[in-house]
């Protein structure tokens, strides 16, 4: 895992209630694989959710985005396992792994952010998915749970203490950076209208149950 930093921050501090509190939005995995028409996982509605969290990137203090950013035969590829589709599960070494078209491959136009998402010029990303044998979801950790991205340490560092979890897809990789969010020892928050979901049967009610019973608070908008 790695941090790449290009050029300002997006920062304005936000009053809640009668403290200064950081905030941060995690915009996850936003790219042309997921969010465009022609995308190799294309998410129903993931251009519009590029438009949204465009519109509210000056409302926090940081914005940290995240990149589905994987080698080329991804151990989380169907086309790697003999005689499985996309969406079939099978067991690796950390457990249960769904399979995925071949996706967000390192230098591909699908590993790019699209084009409607605003990327402040000097924004941090967290790339993740980089190593072949193990998928990431969540953008704190690799899914073996063990392997960590350095976001933790990043946002502690710079004081933040609410993040609020935005983008793609809503039942996989917001839902795991959120509930990872919540565990690390900070308030979450999803943004339901500028998230949109894969939607395999039953990801969409196990993800709202899942953030539900965790205490990770679900807005349908962003509170002006």
């Amino acid at each position: 895992f790695f941090f790449k930093q290009t050029t300002a921050y997006a920062i304005s501090l936000g009053l809640v209630g009668s403290e200064m509190c950081i905030r941060d939005r995690l915009v996850i995995d936003v790219q042309n694989d997921f969010a465009a028409p022609s995308g190799a996982l294309t998410v129903r509605g993931g251009g519009g959710v590029a438009r949204a969290c465009s519109r509210c990137v000056e409302a926090f203090d940081r914005v940290v985005f995240a990149q589905d950013y994987h080698p080329a035969g991804h151990e989380s590829f169907a086309s790697e396992h003999a005689g499985k589709a996309p969406y079939d599960e099978v067991e690796l070494a950390y457990g249960t792994q769904t399979l995925w078209p071949d996706h967000c491959v390192q230098g591909t136009w699908g590993c790019a952010f699209h084009d409607d998402l605003v990327v402040p010029a000097r924004a941090m990303v967290v790339r993740k998915g980089h190593n072949r044998d193990v998928d990431s979801y969540s953008a704190f950790f690799e899914n073996d749970r063990r392997s960590d991205t350095g976001l933790d340490e990043y946002l502690k560092k710079e004081g933040v203490k609410r993040v609020y979890v935005v983008g793609l897809a809503y039942d996989f990789c917001v839902k795991y950076t959120a509930l990872d969010a919540k565990r690390l020892g900070y308030d979450a928050y999803v943004v339901r209208d500028c998230c949109a979901g894969v939607a395999l049967p039953g990801t969409m009610e196990a993800a709202e149950k899942e953030l539900a019973d965790a205490g990770v608070v679900v807005l349908e908008t962003l509170p002006a």
